[in-house]
């Protein structure tokens, strides 16, 4: 299909190679976008609770320093955790997906680090994992 350009086209087209008026190289623009976030992920599956808690203090640690302003962490569903059959335990917080978010919730030193986490990730049942939100290293 070949269109023919019409005369006032070909006067505009003509107008501007002629004209002397700069364009604004859109290339060059500097957009002021939503934060962009340097994201890492942390996998927790077969830690105990105790193992979970170390390894997320170090990591929330390791990743504030290095500027890392969002964390990824991978905890499962908890649909195979064998502390379900145990009556003396608590389901949800013998369960990462809950205790990890409420270990770090609890610990102000880590907190001091973090904007927000995702309590709404955690709550979803059909979800296996959260994201935490760090502030920028002062």
């Amino acid at each position: 299909m070949i269109k023919k350009i019409s005369d006032k086209d070909k006067k505009d087209w003509e107008n501007f190679l002629n004209s002397s008026e700069k364009l604004e190289n859109k290339d060059n623009i500097n957009f002021k976008s939503s934060r962009r976030y340097t994201e890492r992920s942390i996998d927790l599956h077969g830690y105990t609770l105790d193992e979970a808690n170390k390894k997320m203090t170090s990591y929330i640690e390791e990743c504030y320093g290095k500027g890392i302003s969002k964390i990824n962490v991978i905890t499962g569903k908890g649909l195979r955790s064998q502390n379900l059959n145990d009556p003396y335990q608590s389901n949800n917080l013998s369960i990462l997906k809950y205790s990890v978010p409420n270990f770090i919730k609890e610990n102000n030193q880590l907190m001091s680090k973090i904007i927000r986490i995702d309590f709404e990730a955690v709550e979803n049942q059909s979800v296996g994992n959260f994201d935490i939100f760090l502030k920028r290293k002062k």
